[in-house]
């Protein structure tokens, strides 16, 4: 009886711990809940941007989503591990010992392009973030939350309402002190690629990652190369995340679309679409064009590389052991209804510079029609 009142006891103390302790869910606004009370603040961030007279205008893939998405990589970007500044000089008691205190180039996602605009804004990097800076900066401020968070968030959100898009992870807590990150950490379109690679390398990033990173220029624009034709993008479907970027790319360039060549722009294939001088560069280099390249029929990769890169950036320079995630308040973006690219209507495959050496150019269809142009967005 003994023995069996024993097995009885350890029968039952192993199924209480089988069964996962409840976690009770903390309540928010409007019947929401979320898994950390913490993450009740953005629920409320989510509705003021999506609005339809907010910042997302009802929560479509408008301007204020591509400039927003865009500024998550200036803000972060601007962090070296190894190019350090002298942050504090230190002298012992010990004779002629001399320590030194070297502190990280750049804070990394913290924020500091919002908190230090008047000192990041004067790196020409930089140029034309100015407008979404100050759009985020008063919403921030109004829901009590970090520029680095707020930052994160917005790109987060955005890109979630561009069709095809990721579902970006989302971790908030980033403290609101911080420090203007150095000129000449944010890569330019007119850098040569050598530099561009050893800049990503430096923060942390490999070849393939940086192609990974540029799946955001599917949903992007320019303003400021060529202010003539400013809203012009970098494809012919700037509101869809898709493949189709990495193959218009490959396209042979034949003019510019506005007033001639401009630092840090290539020609482009047909009217209205706007290259930058590195994306071309990218696409073409040996390093990378491979990568490039897959993405072309392979749009589930794109998105969960492009998930896996920004998760990696978003936490530059942070202790992510002091952050709660909060992907939860991020939208799940609509799906599209064709993942494999096309060739633009009027072009050919023989307008295509493929240049993996590894792999062949994949099969894939031209789109019927007159010869493809470009409107501003």
């Amino acid at each position: 009886m003994l023995f069996k009142a024993f097995l009885l006891v350890v029968s039952l103390a192993l199924a209480v711990t089988a069964v996962p302790p409840h976690v009770k869910r903390a309540a928010c606004s409007n019947g929401r809940s979320a898994n950390d009370a913490r993450c009740c603040v953005w629920f409320d961030v989510l509705d003021d941007i999506q609005a339809d007279e907010g910042l997302f205008e009802g929560g479509q893939c408008v301007e204020e989503a591509h400039e927003s998405l865009r500024l998550t990589f200036h803000d972060a970007i601007a962090f070296s591990p190894t190019q350090g500044y002298v942050s504090e000089l230190t002298i012992l008691f010990v004779p002629y010992l001399l320590i030194v205190i070297v502190g990280h180039s750049g804070g990394g996602a913290d924020g500091s392009i919002i908190a230090h605009s008047d000192e990041e804004l004067k790196d020409p990097a930089n140029n034309g973030v100015d407008e979404i800076i100050e759009k985020l900066r008063p919403l921030a401020i109004k829901h009590n939350v970090s520029f680095g968070d707020f930052i994160q968030f917005a790109g987060a959100v955005g890109v979630s309402n561009c069709m095809g898009g990721p579902r970006l992870q989302f971790l908030a807590g980033r403290s609101n002190d911080s420090t203007a990150a150095p000129a000449g950490l944010v890569p330019k379109p007119e850098d040569p690629i050598d530099q561009i690679l050893d800049r990503m390398a430096d923060a942390g990033f490999s070849a393939n990652e940086l192609v990974d990173l540029l799946a955001s220029h599917s949903v992007a624009a320019q303003d400021t190369i060529d202010p003539t034709i400013q809203g012009h993008p970098f494809d012919s479907t700037p509101s869809t995340f898709d493949s189709q970027f990495f193959v218009e790319t490959l396209l042979k360039g034949t003019s510019f679309p506005g007033n001639g060549s401009n630092v840090g722009e290539a020609e482009s294939p047909y009217p209205g679409e706007f290259r930058l001088l590195s994306d071309q560069v990218i696409a073409r280099d040996s390093r990378t064009a491979c990568e490039w390249q897959s993405f072309i029929t392979d749009h589930d990769a794109m998105v969960s590389k492009f998930t896996a890169a920004m998760a990696k950036m978003a936490v530059l320079g942070q202790d992510v052991n002091s952050l709660v995630d909060c992907s939860e308040v991020i939208p799940t973006p609509a799906t599209l209804a064709t993942k494999v690219a096309v060739i633009p209507a009027g072009l050919s495959l023989d307008d295509i510079e493929a240049s993996c050496s590894e792999t062949p150019f994949p099969t894939i269809s031209v789109a019927p029609g007159a010869e493809t142009s470009v409107a501003a967005v």
